[in-house]
């Protein structure tokens, strides 16, 4: 055998991903599996939005687009930022990627040199380790806790930045917990940051689906932030592969370079047909499709804290549940495992998100249907007694 590289045995395991594995391994041999797993939207993409990428597939218009992405889309993200985000971006910064992961790694080619070092908060969307650790940077995980929404916080920044970092990598609202950054706390540690002469790769995928405040980006507090943004949760477009970030104008060149070697331009048709996610049509459809979601997120709640199963901060965004199974076990890993094969329902356990809190915490996905949520509380319970 050839020996491998050292990043294969250093990659993360995406335990939501191996979860779902055995729950498809289950379902292919006819047991129901209810999944409360992979933050995958039950919810497709609209008519308008199938009916532009037909439209285009008839025209013809499936080559490779500019390595930044159509000029189209990249007008009507900005439009977006205008008219939904409260900031004005110019089209120019805007590249357009295949998903918010194409994003990630482009951010960190474009900005990670080996042993760098990057701050991210634990609990954390654990593919993120693994874009660092591809341009050969270091994570340095540090832990939070409910008083701070399990969110970075300017202190905790000046506490840990030492010579080797370069940089934060934060998410608003976030994966696994659901929750934002308060707005003043964003600006403290954007500034901390800022002065430090240092780079903040701020994940918004999540930023339409925020419940309880308006939606703002964090490009109106600091328009050298790095955005990264995805067609994949809000617009409910997974599989298209589609994403997009924002950067500063110095960056745009680099990366258009490194875009157009590593992926060549994302997936043409999707991008013709991401154009109509930015119709008043389609946003009103999903706007009823966040409303939905919170109310998932409202019943869901309730429903765990009533089976002793806590939720230390009630989430803001996003469809994750992000709560404290202590009472029923030592080892939520465990109890991912048995709930999986006796209760029937899929649960991510904490171990995906980091060390702090991997064996008290679960990750609840809020991605289906009130009927199934409610099954699903169900068996939990019946299988807990």
């Amino acid at each position: 055998m050839i020996a491998l590289a050292a990043r294969t045995r250093e990659t993360a395991t995406f335990h939501a991903v191996e979860l779902m594995k055995q729950a498809n391994d289950l379902k292919r041999a006819g047991i129901d599996i209810i999944s409360l797993g992979v933050g995958e939207p039950d919810f497709t993409a609209p008519p308008p939005v199938l009916a532009a990428m037909q439209s285009a597939a008839h025209a013809g218009l499936s080559g490779y687009s500019s390595p930044a992405g159509i000029a189209q889309l990249r007008e009507a993200i900005s439009g977006y930022y205008a008219n939904q985000l409260h900031a004005n971006v110019d089209p120019s910064r805007i590249i357009v990627t295949s998903g918010a992961s194409g994003a990630l790694l482009l951010a960190a080619m474009a900005l990670i040199n080996p042993g760098d070092e990057v701050l991210m908060p634990d609990p954390y969307y654990p593919a993120n380790r693994n874009f660092i650790g591809a341009a050969g940077g270091i994570t340095r995980l540090i832990p939070t806790t409910a008083q701070n929404r399990f969110q970075l916080s300017a202190g905790d920044i000046e506490q840990h930045w030492n010579s080797r970092t370069k940089g934060v990598l934060i998410a608003s609202p976030g994966n696994p917990t659901g929750t934002s950054l308060t707005r003043e706390e964003l600006d403290k540690v954007l500034k901390t940051v800022r002065a430090k002469s240092g780079f903040v790769i701020m994940d918004e995928i999540y930023l339409g689906l925020s419940y309880e405040s308006e939606r703002q980006t964090a490009l109106t507090l600091d328009d050298d932030v790095i955005i990264i943004n995805s067609f994949s949760k809000y617009f409910n477009m997974t599989g298209w592969r589609l994403g997009w970030m924002v950067v500063p104008p110095y960056m745009v060149e680099p990366i258009e370079k490194m875009a157009a070697s590593l992926a060549i331009c994302a997936p043409t048709l999707a991008q013709y047909g991401a154009v109509a996610c930015f119709e008043p049509e389609s946003i009103a459809i999903y706007e009823q499709r966040r409303e939905a979601f919170r109310q998932r997120r409202d019943y869901l709640v309730p429903a765990l804290e009533a089976l002793n199963i806590k939720v230390p901060v009630k989430p803001d965004g996003a469809f994750y549940i992000y709560a404290d199974v202590s009472a029923h076990t030592p080892d939520s890993n465990v109890l991912s495992t048995s709930l999986l094969h006796n209760a029937r329902v899929a649960v991510v356990p904490g171990v995906d998100f980091g060390p702090a809190h991997a064996n008290s915490m679960m990750r609840f996905a809020y991605t289906i249907g009130l009927d199934r949520l409610q099954e699903a509380i169900h068996r939990i319970k019946t299988y807990l007694g």
